[in-house]
């Protein structure tokens, strides 16, 4: 479970570490299935995240049942088989940091956001195939994808679906119970059985009349 902001360290009550994913992941072994409901957070800690899923020697499913947002859409592209919920969402964007110093200092940190993006970049194209100028100016214009959206550009591989409660054999009896001969002939046995065991009194005459009327509408309808 991936609920949180993604952070080195844990500073509150919803982050989450690397270290603290690594020990869950490696708690079991097989395949797994990691849930995504994550703003983002620190790059690099994402980096190590995304690098673990990647390593992991058995099959990984994400479902973004909420958001994965930032540098939790970089983890997000780990999974073998990402899926995400009808009222899910993805947001990529530019890394962004805090820098002091002079010009020089700005220039460095520029090379260095450059270069931290190029990194995202390489992990958006992995997963979605898409030209890396596309992925480019995806990021530069903050990319909000709903589910249909992530799907259509290779961020996931499907939306969630309700499993179906009932089968194939279930579906025939269901069309089977609202046939049409069925009701017919439901109708006729009740005629039957009310014209032949009561006595023909008038009010049950008027009664069958009645019926077999419907009856004959029903045989026109069909």
């Amino acid at each position: 479970m991936l609920n949180g902001t993604i952070a080195e360290e844990s500073w509150f009550d919803d982050d989450v570490t690397p270290a603290m994913f690594k020990d869950e992941l490696m708690s079991g072994d097989g395949p797994i299935t990691v849930w995504i409901n994550s703003p983002g957070g620190d790059c690099i800690a994402a980096a190590q995240i995304y690098n673990m899923l990647m390593d992991y020697r058995g099959g990984v499913t994400v479902i973004i049942d909420g958001i994965a947002a930032s540098a939790a859409s970089v983890i997000a592209s780990a999974g073998d088989k990402v899926l995400i919920s009808p009222v899910g969402m993805i947001m990529v964007h530019n890394p962004a940091t805090v820098a002091f110093g002079d010009a020089d200092e700005m220039k460095k940190t520029i090379s260095m956001l450059n270069e931290v993006k190029e990194s995202i970049i390489n992990a958006y194209e992995i997963k979605t195939s898409l030209p890396r100028d596309k992925i480019s100016k995806l990021m530069d214009a903050e990319t909000w994808m709903n589910a249909k959206k992530a799907v259509e550009l290779g961020f996931a591989d499907g939306i969630l679906e309700r499993e179906s409660s009932y089968g194939p054999d279930d579906e025939a009896t269901v069309a089977m119970a609202y046939s049409e001969a069925k009701i017919v002939n439901s109708l006729r046995e009740k005629i039957t059985a009310k014209c032949t065991i009561q006595p023909m009194a008038e009010d049950n005459r008027i009664l069958a009349d009645s019926l077999r009327e419907r009856l004959n509408l029903l045989k026109n309808w069909r």
